[in-house]
């Protein structure tokens, strides 16, 4: 038989026990502010300063995924791209975005890892340029008339852009580019593809890897991509279509 003394003693200590286990799953459901990056392994590619604050998209684009995603992901890509060069230096004077458009002509043993890594790297440096908060909501002058002409309106656009980002089948991105018949496309790649193996300039993009949204978003991707748009730096997407139509 438990005495009283014992029964509340076991009452005091479960309810301590249960308190713990709320404060620990508490903190696992609240991301904190990850450690600063290690640095990436020496090479020439760098890994480019965000350029804003981890928290300048909020709410939109919350600040743990943001220095996650900069410091953690695109850090990754950028030390393995430098790993996969190291015995190729001639390929570290050239531009990642010019490995990227000739993939051909980058030695068979490493093309693949160039691909990928090549691709991630300058995939993101382009994304985080793409990202501004109070910026114009859509686009003007030129870019605008263009948009209207190929999708009918701004809004048309906002739904093929939209429906194309949430299609994406597992991992990669979404983008609006000019073609090499300087039509605008919407289009996709898997992973870390880019347009530019195609000959496409690139406007806007998103990363609808998990790893762009998840901490926020979860598995509401199309939350996410509703956001994105908020956030859309229209004049940088003006400043590369005038140079695509040059």
């Amino acid at each position: 038989m438990m005495t009283r003394r014992q029964a509340l003693k076991s009452v005091v200590l479960t309810g301590a026990a249960c308190a713990a286990g709320a404060r620990g799953l508490y903190a696992q459901a609240v991301p904190t502010l990850p450690a600063p990056p290690a640095p990436a392994p020496a090479g020439p590619f760098k890994l480019p300063p965000l350029g804003y604050a981890f928290d300048a998209l909020e709410p939109h684009l919350d600040a743990p995924t943001m220095q996650i995603h900069h410091d953690k992901h695109h850090a990754t890509y950028v030390g393995n791209l430098n790993k996969a060069i190291a015995d190729f230096p001639e390929l570290g004077q050239k531009p990642v975005e010019e490995l990227v458009r000739g993939l051909s002509g980058v030695p068979e043993k490493i093309r693949a890892a160039v691909r990928n890594h090549g691709g991630g790297h300058a995939n993101h440096t382009f994304f985080w340029q793409c990202l501004k908060k109070g910026s114009a909501p859509k686009p003007a002058g030129e870019l605008a008339q263009a948009i209207d002409r190929r999708f009918g309106s701004f809004p048309g656009f906002q739904e093929q852009f939209t429906k194309a980002a949430v299609g994406v089948f597992g991992s990669g991105w979404a983008w609006l580019c000019v073609d090499g018949g300087k039509q605008l496309v919407v289009e996709t790649t898997p992973n870390q593809d880019s347009p530019l193996t195609a000959g496409h300039q690139p406007l806007v993009c998103i990363d609808v890897w998990e790893h762009a949204y998840y901490l926020k978003y979860m598995n509401r991707r199309a939350d996410y991509v509703a956001a994105f748009h908020n956030v859309i730096d229209w004049d940088f997407a003006a400043e590369q279509f005038k140079k695509a139509m040059a």
